[in-house]
C-alpha cells in the first residue's frame, strides 16, 4: 500500500519510520511512505501556507492552494483515501483500520496546523479522521497512529497473524489480562488456571477475563457488545 503524507513536517516521520515494525514492513515493500511538504508548492517568495481567516478570528488558517497543489502532484491510484486529520472527524477505530487496511491501495494523509485548513481544502478529502476528542498542536501526531494502525495489519508485517485475532476491540471486546515467567512476582502470582495446561479452561477463563474487564473499565463497549450479540442471535432465530 502507498501512504502519502502531506505534512509542514516531514522530520517527524524520519525516526517512526525507521524503527520497529513500521521500519520493517517499508524495508520490506510492504508498505511505501512518500513525505510531501505543501511549502515546496507556494509560489510567493516568504513560501507562506497561512494567512489570517475572514471574519476575524484568534489564530491562522492553512491556505488551500499550497495543499490542493501538494495533493495534485501525486500518484492517483485506482482505490485511494484522502484523509484529513481532524478533531471533527470520524473517531479512530480497530474496524476503520480494517477497513483502510483491506480496502484501499493508496491513502493521502493531510496534516493540519495552526487554527485548521481553509474549508475548501474539505473538496480533496474523501474521509475526515480524528484520534479522539481533543485539540493537539498538530496533524503528525493522528496521521503517525494511523500509519500505524493500518500497516499492522497489511499481511507481513506481524510476524505472528494469529496475535492480530486475539487483541483488544477486535471482537468488541476489551483483551484479557496476560502474563510471562516468572509464576511469582512480589507476592503476585499467575492464576492457577494459566499453569493448569487445561485448554479449555484456559480459553473459558480468558473470556470471562474479556467480559469483566470490558464491563469494567468500557461499559460503552460492553453495551454495544451486547446489543451485536442480540441481533445475532436475532439473525439466527429467523434462519
Amino acid at each position: 500500500m502507498r501512504f502519502d503524507i502531506i505534512t509542514l513536517f516531514p522530520d517527524f516521520f524520519v525516526s517512526p519510520l525507521q524503527s520497529g515494525l513500521l521500519g520493517k514492513a517499508i524495508a520490506n515493500q510492504i508498505a511505501a511512505v512518500h513525505l510531501t511538504n505543501p511549502r515546496d508548492f507556494t509560489t510567493d517568495k516568504h513560501h507562506r501556507v497561512d494567512d489570517e481567516p475572514y471574519g476575524g478570528g484568534v489564530g491562522m488558517l492553512m491556505k488551500p492552494e499550497p495543499i490542493f497543489a501538494a495533493v495534485e502532484s501525486l500518484p492517483d491510484l485506482p482505490r485511494r483515501e484522502v484523509l484529513l486529520m481532524t478533531p471533527q472527524g470520524q473517531p479512530m477505530t480497530q474496524p476503520l483500520f480494517q477497513t483502510l487496511a483491506s480496502d484501499y491501495d493508496q491513502l493521502v494523509c493531510i496534516c493540519g496546523h495552526y487554527e485548521g485548513v481553509d474549508e475548501r481544502v474539505l473538496n480533496l478529502v474523501t474521509r475526515e479522521v480524528s484520534l479522539g476528542d481533543f485539540v493537539l498542536t498538530c496533524g503528525e501526531i493522528p496521521a503517525l497512529a494511523l500509519l500505524n494502525g493500518v500497516i499492522r495489519l497489511m499481511p507481513g508485517t506481524v510476524g505472528k497473524t494469529d496475535s492480530l485475532k486475539y487483541e483488544s476491540f477486535e471482537d468488541g471486546l476489551l483483551d484479557y489480562p496476560q502474563y510471562t515467567r516468572p509464576a511469582e512476582f512480589r507476592g503476585w502470582t499467575v492464576p492457577e488456571v494459566l499453569r493448569s495446561g487445561n485448554h479449555g479452561a484456559i480459553a473459558q477463563w480468558r473470556r470471562q477475563q474479556q467480559l469483566q474487564r470490558t464491563r469494567d473499565r468500557r461499559p460503552d463497549l460492553f453495551e454495544a457488545w451486547q446489543q451485536s450479540q442480540e441481533r445475532l442471535g436475532e439473525s439466527s432465530d429467523r434462519d
